[in-house]
């Protein structure tokens, strides 16, 4: 006959990455904001595109104002929060894709930086926390410069 503690330990085993797992799954109606590339942790190398990702909503202009649609704004290096009743600023750190842009070249300075996506409305107002990505940490790596000196030798005529 099994224990009181045995029945409770292997109950917990067996529900608690189920629990864990259900904790982690959004609902799939729900919008959800997010960066596609690059992915958190990555190491880039000069300049590089970040994508852009959203899903149950639109991408529109700024001053649009149409239902459940708004315009990006990518936040590099920003950790305080934002008000949802303020305007996003627009800095070096707080870009606007006010023309309904999902992509951007960014060209950062070699380091760690983060990237967050923020929607914001027609009047560039966030639309609440719902509607903020997850925070991601990057490395820039300095870009190789090119040795203008250089010649490719394998192309050339040789004469004896």
């Amino acid at each position: 006959m099994l224990s009181v503690f045995r029945i409770a330990t292997l109950s917990a085993v067996l529900i608690l990455p189920f629990v864990a797992y259900s904790n982690e799954i959004r609902d799939p109606t729900m919008p959800y904001l997010y960066i596609i590339y690059p992915s958190d942790g990555a190491t880039v190398r000069g300049a590089f595109w970040c994508r852009f990702g959203l899903r149950n909503m639109g991408v529109t202009h700024a001053d649009d104002d149409f239902p459940n649609a708004g315009h990006h704004h990518l936040l590099i290096d920003v950790e305080e929060s934002l008000s949802p009743r303020e305007p996003i600023p627009q800095d070096k750190k707080h870009l606007h894709f006010g023309a309904g842009q999902t992509e951007a070249r960014l060209d950062l300075s070699p380091g760690e930086h983060t990237l967050q996506l923020v929607l914001g409305d027609a009047k560039h107002r966030p639309f609440g926390e719902a509607l903020v990505s997850k925070r991601i940490r990057i490395t820039v790596e300095q870009r190789r410069a090119r040795r203008a000196d250089r010649i490719d030798h394998s192309t050339m005529d040789h004469y004896p």
